[in-house]
């Protein structure tokens, strides 16, 4: 292959680094992955047919063209290391609305929010799913204004069709657009390629208008060391969700095996109702129990869903196509479960609120509670409800489906919680992690520490390995007066403390806790004690 004016071959089978060593948090043996995403999957590969055709039938693309029209951008920033992370693809600047191009053939998996926040990351993005001659490749298209988006989820798009136009939210120094090509997929914890060894016309596209973009630098002068494939958070799962509006945003491993398809299927139903969401009220509900021997509330709620007779009978439809509508059946009540609640966000939408909790209580209490008391209804079973199941949904939630946290120059305490929070759900691996993110498929306790404030700090920050080592550096602070961005360490032993967190605020913590376990939100444990390294 040639690199333009890189002049290097990029080997594209088996990389993935790993990162082993010894935490004092660390139990049990390291995980090693394997690639996630070889080929396109067929029907027969996802478990069922049913819940899987015809979402995964993606034809094979064309060729690659530029996501902007030759000579409306500048390519200002490259691929490789930046700010104490990685820059995971190329800048192309312009100005605001300059249009935006489809690169491939393919289908939208994503397009709007990528679940940071305004002001963080990208803010905005649209995720394309590609068949590249039968390899499954994604392509990401960054820091859009929302109104600067022009297709939809689960739409079909041709190379060099309108997508969006460039914008400068999130963490952005001046209108640009972020382009990434993954190669095995976005959402299936691919590996991010530098898009110019695919494409060398963007290295030399310099003919947009005069912008100021901070991080602008010749990007060509550090191709050498850019140019190699970069260690990426790697699920242990096949392409599931793969060319699937929605299809991706569940963590892989998460739900019962024959649940999962549908979970799947069932996040594309509506934007506002994501397949997470749909796993923690089904574990909520009947804790994902179904069959003709699935208990059946005092109430007579019936199924993975607990449907309500009279609710179902509205609501229930044969989705699995065997012929019955049964509440009992994964399908038709995963299914059945999305459409209602995605009506039910509509029939709550004008009360003021958050519209996840909005919309639980009204499936646990009905829509006209929440519309009598214009919002979650004062009933201690309500709130639980509603409390239990976005506290768990995070657990449900795919890491990759979110953007990646890229800090501001400045760097702050506050920012670090950022960064863990970008990690929410990703496995715990005994030694995983570090200042450059996850390693192994996930993290220890103090490598996601390493890599939160390495990356908060714009990378000025490097901490040691390890928890007790972690506790030699900046000043302890009382437990009492612990800000959100502080360390937090507990089990101690003789040798110090065996475990550290981050403080996130309100008494909670962001850590990995131990194996089997994924990076959570949780309570301070007893006995912790405080220190704050920026």
């Amino acid at each position: 292959m040639n690199l333009g004016r890189a002049g290097k071959a990029l080997l594209l089978s088996g990389a993935a680094s790993v990162v082993i060593g010894t935490a004092a948090c660390s139990t049990g043996a390291p995980v090693i992955p394997r690639d996630p995403c070889r080929t396109i999957p067929t029907d027969t590969e996802t478990g069922s047919s049913a819940a899987a055709s015809p979402d995964t039938a993606l034809s094979v693309s064309g060729p690659i063209q530029l996501p902007v029209r030759p000579g409306t951008a500048t390519h200002t920033s490259g691929f490789g290391a930046r700010w104490g992370t990685q820059h995971q693809g190329d800048d192309l600047a312009g100005p605001v609305g300059t249009p935006i191009l489809a690169a491939l053939d393919g289908i939208v998996v994503a397009a709007g929010s990528s679940g940071e926040g305004p002001g963080v990351g990208f803010e905005n993005w649209v995720i394309i799913d590609s068949n590249v001659d039968g390899s499954p490749v994604s392509t990401v298209y960054g820091h859009m204004f929302a109104d600067g988006i022009h297709v939809t989820a689960g739409q079909q798009v041709t190379a060099g069709e309108h997508i969006a136009d460039i914008g400068n939210a999130g963490a952005s120094t001046g209108p640009h657009l972020h382009f990434e090509y993954w190669q095995g997929g976005r959402l299936q914890g691919g590996t991010p390629l530098d898009p110019v060894t695919v494409l060398p016309e963007i290295a030399q596209q310099n003919g947009g208008a005069s912008v100021s973009v901070d991080d602008h630098h010749d990007s060509a002068g550090d191709q050498d060391a850019a140019i190699r494939l970069v260690s990426a958070s790697r699920s242990t799962a096949d392409c599931s969700g793969f060319g699937m509006a929605g299809g991706g945003e569940l963590a892989f491993g998460t739900v019962p095996a024959e649940f999962e398809p549908w979970l799947r299927r069932a996040g594309g139903v509506c934007p506002e109702v994501d397949s997470p969401l749909l796993a923690a009220q089904l574990q909520q509900e009947n804790n994902f129990r179904y069959g003709p021997n699935a208990p059946v509330s005092p109430s007579g709620a019936m199924g993975p869903a607990q449907f309500m007779p009279g609710t179902w009978a509205t609501w229930g439809k044969d989705h699995d196509g065997d012929g019955t509508i049964d509440p009992n059946s994964i399908g038709d009540a995963v299914m059945s479960q999305a459409h209602f609640m995605c009506a039910l966000h509509q029939d709550v939408s004008e009360v003021s609120g958050d519209p996840i909790e909005l919309v639980l209580a009204a499936y646990n209490a009905g829509p006209g509670a929440v519309l009598m008391h214009r919002g979650i209804p004062p009933y201690a079973e309500t709130q639980n409800y509603v409390a239990k199941i976005t506290a768990a949904r995070a657990a449900f939630t795919n890491p990759n489906s979110r953007g990646r946290f890229l800090p501001n120059t400045s760097g702050d305490n506050g920012q670090v919680v950022a960064a863990a929070r970008e990690y929410l759900g990703t496995p715990y691996v005994w030694g995983g992690g570090g200042t450059g993110g996850p390693s192994g498929g996930g993290f220890d306790c103090s490598g996601l520490t390493s890599f939160a404030v390495h990356a908060a700090s714009a990378g000025t920050v490097s901490l040691p390995r390890t928890s007790e080592q972690q506790w030699t550096v900046g000043a302890e602070i009382p437990i009492e007066q612990v800000q959100p961005g502080d360390l937090v360490f507990g089990s101690w032993g003789p040798n110090g403390p065996g475990h550290v967190g981050i403080y996130s605020g309100n008494g909670q913590m962001v850590h990995a806790p131990t194996t089997g376990d994924v990076v959570k939100e949780a309570p301070l444990q007893a006995g912790m004690k405080a220190r704050r390294v920026m």
